[in-house]
This record gives structure tokens, sequence and C-alpha cells, in this order.
């Protein structure tokens, strides 16, 4: 068992603290996980959050890189939806120059509101629905339902902030293409002319796809042969159903030539199962802020998590989520790992965890990043054994 872990990072703001706490606690992060072995280091981007500090992930990812020297560091993902494709180059592309070798460029539909000037954004299909079932070992819930979240008018309002007045985004597929073109020198205008993003065409950028679903960034990443992030901590129900899609769009490419799948799952870890449940009380709540359109508060403490009153409404709208976050000790989260990655056959997985304390979080990346070394040194162990035995 050689699959690399990986972090992935909002940025938290706990609350009492401030952006700049959260933002010296991401460095600080960053630093001990390129210490601790793990492979690569991806920031998200939100934005109007209050419990969030990851709103310009190019501006992030470069202060992560400088603060670094050899783990990877990108982007998980930027919102095409927000930006063109050639300020999306530039920027990773700038990062690139001063680090080269080490930069991510993940690609992410979000932001995206196929509609004309005025008009209401269409929501996505329904999802597919199904029973709670387990495929094995791994949990996979029945769907949450986005549609509602998608349409309400203060998300419309919240995205039009990020455009200019009037604008619209581009096909989520041909802004992936006019990025490849970009950093490989073959973009052109209407008339031939060759247009050249500099810094960015020529750069070492490895770009990514994410996302949630068997749908359209699954296809894109298949069909471009570029590696695709399957979702599972935001979309656990549909995670098979993405990955499965990916590989059967992929053709390979000069990037890559067999399909590359990373996993993301949510996690802490603790010394002994009481403290790593006292240390997650707080995610339902956030969860719940965020699926009722409030966006991301502050991240609460554990006292005030407890005293929240749930009522079964609320508990049902973040019970997928709750019931595939992967929470114990060292040990028993490795094995949920391991089950995860067999189940999807990922090549790496992606790990986030958020608590309210900085030192709980550095702690929850250092057991974990223990008991997955130890994991593969047993595996590697048994394989020798019984090679030995052969």
């Amino acid at each position: 068992m050689t699959t690399p872990l990986s972090v992935l990072d909002l940025s938290p703001i706990p609350s009492g603290a401030s952006a700049r706490d959260a933002l010296r606690n991401t460095l600080d992060l960053a630093r001990r996980a390129e210490e601790l072995g793990y492979h690569r280091y991806w920031l998200a981007e939100h934005h109007l959050a209050a419990g969030v500090a990851s709103s310009a992930p190019a501006v992030l990812i470069g202060l992560v890189a400088a603060a670094t020297s050899r783990i990877r560091v990108g982007s998980g993902a930027v919102q095409l939806g927000h930006q063109t494709a050639l300020a999306v180059v530039e920027q990773f592309g700038l990062i690139e120059a001063l680090h080269p070798g080490r930069v991510d460029l993940g690609l992410g539909r979000s932001g995206h509101r196929d509609r004309a000037p005025g008009e209401t954004p269409v929501a996505p299909p329904e999802p597919v629905s199904h029973e709670r079932r387990v495929v094995d070992g791994l949990l996979i819930p029945p769907p949450f339902d986005f549609r509602p979240l998608i349409a309400s008018p203060w998300l419309t309002f919240q995205a039009s902030l990020l455009k200019q007045p009037g604008g619209r985004s581009p096909a989520f597929p041909d802004q992936v293409d006019d990025i490849l073109a970009f950093l490989r020198g073959e973009y052109r205008a209407p008339d031939g002319r060759p247009v050249h993003a500099v810094p960015g065409e020529g750069a070492d950028v490895e770009v990514w796809v994410l996302g949630s679903s068997g749908g359209e960034s699954a296809r894109v990443a298949g069909e471009r042969g570029l590696p695709f992030a399957a979702n599972y901590h935001v979309s656990p129900a549909s995670v098979l159903e993405a990955v499965a899609a990916y590989r059967e769009a992929f053709k390979p490419s000069e990037e890559l030539a067999r399909p590359y799948v990373i996993v993301s799952a949510d996690v802490l870890v603790a010394p002994d199962d009481a403290t790593a449940a006292e240390l997650a009380e707080p995610y339902g709540l956030w969860v719940r802020d965020i699926r009722t359109g409030a966006g991301a508060p502050p991240y609460p403490t554990p006292e005030q998590a407890r005293a929240h009153s749930w009522t079964e409404e609320e508990r049902a709208l973040v019970a997928d989520r709750i019931d595939t976050r992967f929470v114990g000790t060292p040990d028993r989260v490795a094995e949920r790992l391991d089950v995860l990655r067999r189940v999807t056959g990922a090549d790496e997985l992606l790990v986030t965890t958020i608590t309210h304390d900085h030192a709980d979080r550095v702690r929850s990346y250092e057991l974990l990043a223990a008991a997955w070394r130890e994991r593969r040194r047993r595996h590697e162990g048994d394989a020798r054994a019984e090679g030995a035995a052969a």
C-alpha cells in the first residue's frame, strides 16, 4: 500500500479568532504537513464566509509555497465561474515561476450560473435517488439535494458580486481547453494570431479537475487525459459514479497515460475515541449553517456546539456528512481510509480536517501520518513474507 496522503485546507476561522489567525495557522500546518510527508497541500476557494479565510487561493498558495520547500501546493479548486482562463493561467504561472515543479492547478465548475443577464439560474438536475447502502465496507448515503440551496436568491446575489455586471461564464469545457492552450502556448485569437500568457506559458503546472458527480467535470477530466479529484467529503453519495464516469471517459494524454484519481475525505484523529468525538461535535453545526444558506460561520467550540438544540430536520440535513466523516483513533481512521482507497480505487487520498483549536488540527494530521506509515510498513512486510513463501 503506497497510496500517498495529501491535505485540503479551507483556512478555517475559529470562533473568537480572526482571518489573520487562520492564515497563520494555515502556514504553520503547511510546514508541519511537509515535515510529516504529506504529498500535496491544496487550498479551497470560498467567498463571503465568516468562517473561511481562503477567498483568494492563488495568493494563499503563493504564501504557502514560500513557507515550504518540497510539498506540492495547489488549488482545490479554482472556481472557474468567477475568473477568466487567462487570469487563472497568469496567477498560477507566476507562482510556478518562483516555485517550479511544485504547483497544482485544480479546476472546478463552482460559480457557474448558466443564464442570461437577469435570468433566474437553472438548478442542477434532480440527484439520482438511492437508499443508504454499504459497498464493500464503504458507506454510501442517500444523496443530498443541493437544488434549493443553489437556486436561492441570496446565493445568486452572492455570485453576482464575483462577476462584472452582465458577465457570463463560458462553458466549463471551453474554459478548461483555453487554460490548457495558454499553458501549452497554443492559444490563438479569432484571426489566428498567437496569444501568450506570461508568466504561464510553458509553466510546469499540473492541471486537475475536481468533481462531485459523474457529470460534466468527470467527463471533461477523462476526455482530456487529466487527473481527477472526486469529493467524497462534499458529496459522498455520488463518489463511485464520479470515479466510474471519469475512468470510462479517460483518454491517454501526453501528461497522463492512465487514469489518476484522488479522493477526498473529512477526517478527525485523536489519541482516543472520546477525545475525537468531543473535538468532532462542532462539525455538524458548521455544515448545517452552510447547507441552510447562511454560509460557513466561525468554527464553533465543542461547548458552543453542545449548547445547540437540534431538530430532526436539522439532523437529516447534515446526516450524510456526519456519517461519512472518519472520526476516531489513528488506527481506526487509517483503516477506514484504506477502505475508501480500496473501494474507489484511489491512487491518492486528500484529507481535510477542521477543529476549533489549531493544536488539535495539527495533532490530527500528525497521528494520521504516523498510523498511515505504520499501516504501509505492515502491508509491505506482509507482501515480502508472501513473496518469500511463494
